[in-house]
């Protein structure tokens, strides 16, 4: 075999590194700079958000994708999760109500909840969805990260919430929907705790498994409709991690009631159990094994073409 020959071989290989790290998590392929109390999001800023919908609701939930075939949202997005038939996703989407030149339509093959899940107040308010067909990726569709437990979300660290949900109480998101973003602390257990104790009228426990983000003073949070999406946070080395998914609060932005959402930490052995082939973010990313591991297949190819 001629040098020229083993040329198409080499350029696939080379090729295949590529794409190997092509769609790495957490990192919006376009890097766009970046609800009540936010604003509207650029278009593929937060590739990872997808929209869940019903035929006879339409808009009811946010979501994240995590690989090609699933996504992550909220158990009580899918109150009987034996029967997904009217249940649609849509990824890609920017819009509500415009023309989304990106997106594609999903049917779900099957939704996955925590054992036990009654509630939201209760916990494990998280739902892995299997999709009848795989997205493609694009720079306005990649996956988020989720974290390994041992990732920290300290108290005051930024992070984002995106969602097409309510604007205020009860007032949907207007004109054509653009997807929102807004910019929240992470707050400590303790002090989201101690928030919530000084409602008179309903008492919250903030269990293990939820997180807080929001403002003390209140005008900053998720609302109905945002259930299901992400709340993200950057890490030191610029990936976007997802740090819980919205849950649940007492109305919307008010004084001493922050967002709560199901801490991922809280569920990484129950998404790598049920999510084939997933790697966590943590010590070991899964885009560096990925490439090590086409990379290593490259170099045993070459090294047999030119024996």
């Amino acid at each position: 075999m001629s040098l020229n020959s083993k040329f198409p071989t080499i350029f696939l290989c080379v090729m295949g590194v590529l794409a190997s790290s092509a769609q790495k998590c957490g990192r919006p392929p376009l890097q766009l700079n970046r609800i009540v109390g936010g604003m509207d999001a650029m278009d593929g800023a937060w590739p990872w958000q997808v929209d869940v919908q019903t035929q006879t609701s339409g808009h009811i939930c946010g979501a994240s994708i995590i690989t090609e075939k699933w996504v992550l949202s909220a158990a009580h997005c899918f109150p009987n999760p034996s029967d997904v038939s009217s249940y649609i996703i849509y990824a890609g989407r920017y819009q509500l109500n415009g023309l989304n030149l990106h997106e594609s339509s999903h049917r779900i093959r099957k939704v996955v909840i925590p054992e036990g899940y009654v509630e939201p107040h209760r916990g494990g308010d998280l739902a892995l969805v299997e999709l009848s067909s795989p997205v493609t990726w694009s720079d306005y569709v990649s996956p988020i990260c989720l974290p390994s437990s041992g990732t920290l979300f300290p108290a005051g660290m930024p992070c984002y919430v995106t969602g097409w949900g309510n604007i205020r109480d009860n007032v949907p998101l207007p004109g054509v929907g653009t997807l929102q973003e807004v910019q929240v602390p992470i707050i400590s257990q303790s002090s989201c705790q101690a928030m919530y104790q000084l409602n008179p009228v309903e008492q919250v426990d903030i269990l293990f498994d939820m997180i807080c983000a929001g403002l003390q003073e209140g005008g900053k949070d998720s609302c109905q409709g945002d259930s299901g999406g992400p709340l993200v946070c950057k890490m030191v080395n610029g990936t976007w991690v997802q740090a819980g998914v919205v849950s649940f609060g007492l109305d919307c932005a008010r004084e001493n009631q922050p967002g709560v959402y199901t801490r991922l930490t809280s569920y990484s052995d129950f998404i790598k159990s049920t999510v084939p082939g997933i790697q966590l973010f943590g010590r070991a990313n899964r885009n560096w094994y990925e490439m090590t591991a086409v990379l290593y297949s490259c170099l045993s190819t070459l090294v047999i073409l030119f024996h």
